[in-house]
């Protein structure tokens, strides 16, 4: 996790030297929290994993590795990537005992969260910034947008104004407007079943009339496979890159991750409609298939920018590969 939610965005020119880490033990309750909403990825790879850090590092080591990996849904194409490079580095020398595997192991996970020539912080440098949150129904988008809404505020000073734009379902629309009034930003809505392209339409113009700094287009669940309702996504998309040059700054594909194999589909085919800068990782706390975070980095070029490990506002947090490596495999 990043030490601070500050970290997690570029706020433009000289504002990461204005960031402030969190007290010590802050961030170690945060990690402990994500220790233990990792607690079922662990231990679906514990048995696995014990046996290859304990034995002679043979054939059967990376066997048993490889099995593990794939179990927590690291996916085919990253396990056989990992294991081959543990293989050639223990070959030549560089990897002699369990100890140093797990290290190592830890060391490789992390570059393979992370894509080469992708950020993984959040693009707020513009005013306003625009970010469209797309997924399927069920992943926690609505919820994730008002946490992320609340630390934007309450955490970063900055003036949020929230879309509504998911104009089929009024829970939806309920929902967020529960998030902005305890968060204190703003929310344009439309009428029930608008046209979404101008509740974000609106909310851009309100934004720029009012001099907010952020704004967050909520959309409406949709399949993967649904190809007209993926259409319509990709209209939203052009009405607001049609408003404001550069927009949307972010679109994040929000991911369950008790789904396994099929959120990396998922976020493929998002990102195939709606140009995805990255994803957001929910429901960690009840999976034991938090591999497909790597995944979704390794094989789809898509960071992974916040995660979700619980029900409360800290249990949103920004993405750190390191942090999720050594809370995924670490004693």
């Amino acid at each position: 996790m990043a030490a601070d939610w500050s970290k997690a965005f570029d706020l433009g020119e000289g504002s990461g030297d204005a960031a402030v880490p969190e007290p010590e033990e802050k961030a170690a309750g945060l990690f402990g929290r994500l220790r233990e909403g990792l607690s079922r990825s662990r231990q679906a790879l514990g048995a696995e994993l014990g046996a290859s850090f304990s034995g002679p590092i043979d054939e059967g080591t990376w066997e048993q590795l490889e099995e593990a990996l794939i179990l927590a849904d690291v996916g085919a194409p990253t396990t056989a990537e990992v294991v081959q490079r543990l293989e050639d580095e223990a070959e030549a020398g560089g990897i002699s005992g369990g100890d140093e595997l797990r290290e190592r192991l830890m060391e490789v996970l992390a570059e393979v969260a992370s894509p080469e020539q992708a950020s993984a912080r959040i693009d707020l440098r513009s005013r306003p910034a625009v970010l469209m949150v797309v997924g399927v129904n069920g992943t926690g988008k609505t919820t994730t947008i008002g946490k992320l809404s609340w630390h934007l505020q309450k955490d970063l000073g900055l003036d949020v104004i929230v879309a509504a734009a998911d104009t089929y379902r009024a829970a939806a629309v309920e929902q967020l407007a529960e998030w902005a009034e305890r968060s204190g930003c703003q929310i344009v809505r439309g009428t029930q079943g608008g046209d979404p392209g101008a509740v974000a339409y609106d909310a851009i113009a309100a934004a720029t009339a009012r001099g907010a700094d952020v704004v967050i287009c909520d959309t409406a669940g949709r399949l993967h496979t649904q190809d007209d309702l993926m259409g319509e996504l990709a209209k939203v998309r052009r009405v607001i890159a049609g408003q404001l040059e550069g927009a949307p700054h972010e679109t994040l594909v929000v991911i369950d991750a008790t789904t396994g194999q099929n959120g990396v589909r998922q976020a493929k085919a998002f990102a195939e409609t709606a140009e995805v800068t990255g994803a957001v990782l929910t429901k960690l706390d009840g999976s034991a298939k938090g591999g497909v975070a790597l995944a979704i980095g390794r094989e789809l070029g898509i960071p992974v920018k916040l995660i979700g490990v619980g029900e409360s506002l800290e249990d949103l947090r920004p993405f750190d590969a390191e942090e999720f490596a050594r809370a995924l495999v670490a004693e």
